[in-house]
């Protein structure tokens, strides 16, 4: 009977010994299933407060040159290319009608001329010197438009862009003869949300990229806020303006204009932190604390290279998961990596 008893203690022993070294064993296997982190400390600073906005390179000023009536072409004196000055006479047009006016014009003025000698000694009565005086006048009117009209001046200093006839057609009034763009300065028009409307000021100091320029910045000023809001997009116009004093800045162009608001102090985190959850556009990141993670949900500002601006959802001074988030849950257990 001992013998039995002595049996049963050696084998609940055994199998004591057996489910504590288990134990132990499934301890540490847990303790080596922590998940491996890499943890970075965030801290404030100051953030330049920008917007990137994207516009095509504009003419300051267009003018088309052109007749204000069908007439032929007599000869063109500009190229396209061409840079022309203010009064430069671009387009010589057909002189036959205003030579006519003119022969119509002197010989009214000698009619008004006898009428008015008439009417100072009292031959003639103030109704009829008053014809006379109102058809010389519609006559002057008359010669001066046509002479305008044929001898087509520029109205700016600028460059030629487009020439749409050649010496000798006939001006059908369905394109231009001439058109000159003046391109210094020259100028982008952007649509800016309105949540910046009053931020947005006359005379701000605009960086302007050029894509056909690479990262070279160029200097623009804003020069005009127009004074309503689209109520389709929420947006203004805001119209800035470059010297452009070299004229390497041409219309047609692609550019992207920065306004810069200031700066903010917000916490700035490395973009390795950031995690896009699947199916929505929100923005989570892992932060460290006694031995945890926890899962903040963040609202970014502004990217810059490889960080990013957090406006809320992490604070100063913060541990931020940077490598290891794929194995990792909220409110989990990590290991902190030494390197």
């Amino acid at each position: 009977m001992n013998t039995i008893v002595r049996y049963k203690f050696i084998f609940l022993s055994v199998i004591a010994l057996s489910i504590s070294c288990t134990n132990e064993k499934k301890t540490e296997e847990a303790a080596e299933e922590k998940p491996l982190v890499k943890l970075e400390t965030v801290s404030i600073q100051a953030v330049d407060q920008t917007q990137e906005f994207t516009a095509t390179v504009e003419a300051n000023k267009v003018n088309n040159i052109a007749p204000s009536t069908p007439v032929r072409i007599d000869k063109i004196l500009v190229e396209v290319g061409d840079r022309v000055r203010k009064g430069q006479k671009l387009v010589e047009m057909d002189i036959a009608n205003l030579e006519q006016s003119k022969t119509q014009l002197e010989n009214l003025q000698l009619e008004f001329n006898r009428i008015d000698e008439l009417y100072k000694v009292g031959g003639t009565s103030k109704s009829a010197w008053d014809a006379q005086k109102t058809s010389l006048d519609i006559a002057k009117t008359a010669y001066k438009n046509l002479e305008e009209n044929t001898r087509l001046l520029s109205p700016i200093d600028g460059v030629v862009t487009a020439r749409n006839y050649d010496d000798g057609d006939m001006y059908s009034a369905t394109n231009p003869v001439i058109t000159v763009e003046q391109i210094t300065p020259v100028k982008l028009l952007i649509n800016v949300s309105e949540a910046f409307y009053t931020k947005v000021k006359e005379g701000m100091d605009v960086d302007v990229k050029l894509d056909v320029y690479g990262d070279e910045q160029f200097k623009g000023k804003v020069s005009l806020l127009y004074p309503t809001i689209d109520p389709q997009t929420r947006t203004f116009t805001v119209e800035v303006k470059i010297p452009n004093a070299d004229k390497r800045v041409r219309p047609g162009m692609f550019a992207r204009v920065v306004l810069n608001f200031g700066t903010l102090d917000h916490v700035v985190v490395p973009d390795r932190a950031v995690i896009k959850q699947s199916g929505s556009g929100d923005r989570y990141i892992y932060v460290y604390n006694d031995g945890k993670v926890s899962y903040n949900k963040v609202q970014l500002g502004r990217r810059m290279d490889d960080k990013y601006e957090v406006i809320s959802g992490v604070k100063d001074r913060d541990k931020v998961v940077v490598s290891g988030q794929n194995k990792l849950t909220n409110g989990a257990e990590v290991e902190v990596g030494t390197n």
